[in-house]
């Protein structure tokens, strides 16, 4: 759905984007994450055809956006992070003149609205001023002239900024519903942001590309923990001496009992062998399970000088 191929942007000495590439597939619900700074909105503006980079190639959905940037547009539903909404309007008033901009047929204009306000959740506030509502329901608002058209593409930047605790679940789960008929490219400087929606995360830090991989596979480690009923003599030996074991932490589990972190060898799942030593040993085992990282401390990793 798109592809992005070496894509380079200054700002006079300031290098917003250095050597950028990554891809989405069709169905995709992926995080562009990063601090702010960190290239995101430069990187959305490109994509929507708004802004021209220096160097680089972008397509979607098989279009080259440079060369072609009124069919991409057709194609995608934006929602930049000062929604572009008029306070005089009426929601009503509002969402018809972008079906005019659009070029939604008058034929058919009342069913894509409709549609639009039911996804939304906005069929109560259709004769209200813009101005009038809520934050929260003016992101609906936003989100609503994005999808009129029922693009292929939604491209969203930072969609939740601002918001308080409330209005962001309610983005979140609307999110989430507009993803079963759209991909999905959402930029966002809020971790659990990304660990509550998206398939794949593409971090960037200055203008790289720092990560690119499902948010399953960044959290996922070699390491496992195990928790005993009570303490075992010889255990650590016992353990050291089990292929692919590299390292042991002693710890304490969240409820006191006696843990110990072990660290594997990369692309190794110690689990069952470590579960197949503790029955031949009759170990008081109270759980075993593959360690995680956060995306916070993933994030730190990368933005943390060595």
């Amino acid at each position: 759905m798109i592809q992005v191929t070496h894509l380079t942007k200054t700002y006079g000495s300031v290098q917003a984007l250095d050597d950028v590439s990554f891809s989405l597939e069709a169905g995709e619900i992926v995080g562009l994450l990063g601090p702010n700074g960190a290239g995101k909105t430069t990187t959305i503006k490109i994509l929507t055809g708004y802004l021209q980079p220096d160097a680089g190639e972008v397509t979607i959905d098989g279009l080259d956006v440079l060369a072609q940037p009124q069919a991409v547009q057709q194609r995608l539903g934006y929602l930049p992070e000062s929604a572009p909404l008029y306070p005089e309007l009426s929601v009503q008033r509002y969402l018809r003149m972008m079906a005019d901009l659009r070029g939604i047929p008058a034929t058919d204009q009342l069913d894509a609205i409709s549609e639009a306000v039911y996804a939304t959740n906005l069929t109560e506030h259709l004769a209200r001023p813009i101005g009038e509502l809520s934050k929260g329901y003016r992101q609906r608002v936003g989100l609503a002239q994005a999808i009129l058209h029922k693009p292929k593409l939604l491209i969203l930047d930072e969609p939740t900024i601002g918001l308080d605790p409330t209005q962001i679940l309610d983005i979140r789960r609307l999110i989430k519903r507009l993803a079963r008929n759209s991909t999905i490219l959402f930029s966002t400087h809020i971790l659990s942001e990304v660990e509550a929606l998206c398939d794949r995360v593409i971090m960037l830090l200055n203008g790289q590309v720092k990560a690119d991989a499902r948010v399953a596979d960044l959290a996922a480690t070699a390491d496992a923990i195990l928790v005993l009923q009570s303490e075992v003599r010889g255990l650590e030996k016992t353990l050291h001496a089990l292929s692919g074991v590299r390292g042991l932490e002693p710890m304490r589990s969240a409820d006191g009992f006696p843990a110990y972190r072990v660290l594997g060898t990369p692309e190794l799942d110690l689990c069952p062998a470590i579960y197949a030593l503790a029955r031949t040993q009759s170990w008081p085992v109270r759980e075993l399970r593959r360690d995680v990282k956060t995306l916070e401390s993933v994030f730190n990793s990368l933005v943390t000088p060595a």
